[in-house]
């Protein structure tokens, strides 16, 4: 007979009645030696040279915790030894051995290396904390290492492109017969905002119109800029702010770019990396531009300034361990830049009105860090910069030399929720121009400083700096600026900031960059400037979407002011008799979906000066209203394509005798580059609508201007529509 089958769930409640009493006996049994298990805590602390690391992953034995606003996350875990893993999008991941003791604490400090990243998370240096960009109570834009790569193929021997993509900045025309361009951040001149390579000075106290034209984008890792008053932080070079270019450290393969534009311009742009050890590495960058002088309206007179242009700059990195670094530069420079009426031309008149300008520079700097066993950061910063120029200006020639030295020791640390830095600075500059008497000089600003951050709870963090300087004939200048981030819910952050600051009387302001400074009457019984400025800022993030917003305002007393004087063709710098005021408004939205990358932007700015007749009157060449709408298809191996439509409103013009307000226009600008493994091939449109100012005015004045100038003040393009292709290889 067959065997009667087995029903299963008979068997499974057998098996379930006896293992259940099983199981309970084992685990009362257990219980006991798990509860008695000796256990301890472990401290972690994650710092960046000195400065504490928010929202690191701290974790060991499957068990996690998040750093809070000090660097400051606690494991329980069983007495004995553990691998505690700590990580970071913004770092290189550490792994550290902490040995646990049952009933106690643990602490360690985790030192963390910055990483190559292609995200916004980075470790911006400006503010002297060295904290990531989003933990900063000073608002800091960072111009991350992907975005200089969109900009760099448009112009690869300047850095001035991608600082233009930036709301609330402008690269103004100087020097119209020689084609400059200043940086003006809110609406403040050029003068005032302090332009460091890796937080040196090396392109001197002041870049003046040309210096960021002379600059190649190729070895940068990202662009940091503080906008408004940051005296606190630098002196009185950063009264409208700080631009920092952060170069790329050694690693990956060298980069060739060469370009060539519709418009006669020519580059060469190359940069080679090495590793001499796994702590000591060199990069190479070494740039030859040309262009050649352009007359689109053909009446004679270069509206595109012609340029001969060779740079070199070598760096050497050494990096030992965390907090241990040190960062040596050199550069030199030679450029020819021609400007004025064409050979064999003249202006109506009859007479000729060449313009020229021989530029030779050369720089070296240092940046140390040193991070001692008790966490206290110490930092170096030195650098020396010589420039020897001979300008031509019509029938007058001018040579002058300017020269800056640096140099900044600092200590710093992080402990009991603080990051504090102290340091004491000087900075000694001289101009001497011997074709310009009484406008030569030569200072020596010694100072002092320190900062705090502090964070009291997760939501809020705090900082507060300020500066002492002294400088002789002007007296002591007292520097504060207090910032504060909240973070109300999620996704939201608010800044808010305020400062005061001064700025030494100088001979290089906008109008000698036009003329040059022979024309200049001697400089005396001038007073310093003195500024006072504040910012509110709002960020929102979810999803793909970003919306930063900004509302401003700042208020310059004494600003300086160079004005036609009684003997014909000379110049008087001036105090100007009421303040320069700025406010505005700025709005960025970013949206990211795959591929797809949007933006617009859209800044209001009023700016008003003092008017020679009494009242107020709006600050020349600053436009009121400006956006731009850019939209971005990338894929990593196959390239990229994009437009962008730019719009500049109506703005008083300076010396202009055509008008008096200049016209609103539109730009639409193009992109393309396609991706052959290591090679790309790319080709950009710039101003496909082809505004050009000679379509409404002439460029030249009909008579000699303030300081004997004939070219009238830049408010809109001049180059017209231009294309350019180019190759860019890895080797």
């Amino acid at each position: 007979m067959p065997r009667p089958a087995v029903r299963r769930p008979f068997v499974r409640s057998a098996i379930l009645a006896f293992a259940r009493p099983l199981a309970i006996l084992l685990a009362t049994r257990a219980a006991p030696a798990a509860a008695q298990e000796p256990t301890g805590t472990v401290t972690v602390l994650v710092r960046h040279d000195a400065a504490p690391v928010r929202g690191a992953a701290v974790r060991a034995e499957g068990m996690a915790a998040a750093t809070d606003a000090r660097g400051r996350a606690q494991l329980r875990l069983p007495a004995g030894p553990h691998r505690v893993v700590v990580q970071h999008l913004a770092f290189v991941p550490e792994t550290v051995a902490v040995s646990v003791a049952a009933g106690r604490d643990t602490s360690v400090v985790v030192e963390l290396r910055e990483a190559t990243i292609e995200e916004m998370a980075v470790v911006v240096t400006v503010t002297r904390s060295g904290t990531l960009v989003g933990d900063q109570p000073v608002r800091v834009e960072a111009v991350p290492r992907e975005e200089i790569e969109e900009n760099l193929t448009v112009a690869p021997g300047q850095a001035t492109t991608l600082l233009a993509e930036l709301a609330g900045v402008r690269i103004a025309a100087a020097a119209p017969g020689l084609g400059g361009a200043s940086l003006r951040i809110r609406g403040m001149p050029g003068r005032h905002t302090q332009v460091l390579t890796d937080g040196l000075p090396l392109l001197g106290a002041d870049p003046g119109a040309f210096g960021l034209l002379q600059t190649p984008p190729l070895d940068l890792a990202r662009v940091e800029v503080v906008k408004g008053v940051a005296s606190a932080l630098y002196g009185g070079e950063a009264l409208g702010g700080v631009l920092n270019l952060v170069s790329v450290p050694p690693g990956g393969d060298p980069v060739v770019l060469l370009n060539a534009t519709s418009r006669g311009g020519r580059d060469a742009v190359g940069f080679a990396p090495a590793r001499l050890s796994p702590s000591v590495g060199l990069t190479l960058t070494g740039a030859a531009d040309r262009q050649r002088r352009g007359d689109p309206d053909g009446d004679g007179w270069s509206e595109v300034a012609g340029y001969s242009r060779e740079s070199v700059r070598p760096r050497l990195f050494w990096n030992a361990a965390p907090g241990r670094t040190l960062l040596v530069a050199a550069g030199a420079l030679t450029e020819d830049r021609d400007g004025g009426t064409l050979p064999g031309r003249t202006l109506a008149d009859g007479t000729a009105f060449p313009e020229s300008l021989r530029t030779r520079r050369a720089d070296a700097g240092a940046v140390g860090r040193y991070l001692l066993h008790g966490g206290l950061l110490v930092g170096v910063r030195a650098s020396a910069t010589a420039e020897h120029r001979r300008r031509v200006v019509g029938p007058r020639t001018e040579r002058d030399t300017r020269s800056t030295a640096f140099g900044e020791a600092t200590v710093g640390s992080a402990a009991h929720g603080h990051t504090w830095v102290a340091g004491v600075a000087a900075r000694r500059e001289r101009l001497n121009a011997p074709d310009a008497p009484g406008v030569g000089f030569a200072r020596t600003v010694p100072g002092a400083f320190a900062q705090d951050e502090v964070s009291p709870t997760r939501w809020l963090s705090l900082s507060a700096s300020a500066r002492v300087d002294r400088a002789a004939r002007y007296g002591a200048f007292v520097s504060p600026r207090l910032s504060a981030l909240l973070r109300p819910a999620e996704g939201w952050t608010v800044r808010a900031s305020a400062g005061t600051g001064f700025a030494l009387p100088t001979p290089l302001v906008d109008e000698t960059e036009e003329t040059g400074l022979a024309p200049l009457l001697p400089v005396a019984g001038l007073r310093a400037e003195r500024a006072a400025g504040a910012s509110l800022d709002a960020s929102w993030t979810r999803g793909r979407w970003e919306v930063d917003g900004s509302l401003f305002a700042s208020r310059v007393r004494h600003p300086l002011e160079a004005h036609a004087a009684a003997q014909p063709g000379r110049l008087l710098l001036v105090n100007a008799a009421g303040p320069l005021r700025t406010r505005g408004v700025e709005t960025v939205g970013r949206y990211v979906a795959g591929p797809l990358h949007c933006i617009a932007s859209y800044t209001f700015l009023d700016a008003t000066e003092a008017d020679a007749a009494g009242g107020r009157r709006s600050a020349a060449l600053v436009p009121r209203h400006a956006g731009e709408l850019a939209a971005l298809l990338e894929d990593e191996k196959r390239g990229r394509v994009g437009v962008e439509v730019g719009y500049t409103g109506r703005r008083r013009t300076g010396f202009d005798p055509y008008r008096a307000v200049g016209q609103a226009y539109v730009e639409v600008n193009a992109l393309a580059e396609l991706r052959f493994g290591e090679r790309a091939l790319f080709v950009n449109a710039t101003n496909l609508t082809g505004v050009r100012q000679s379509r409404w005015d002439p460029l030249v004045a009909p008579g000699p201007g303030p300081g004997g100038r004939r070219a009238t003040d830049l408010w809109a393009p001049v180059a017209g529509r231009t294309l350019n292709v180019g190759i860019r290889a890895e080797l």
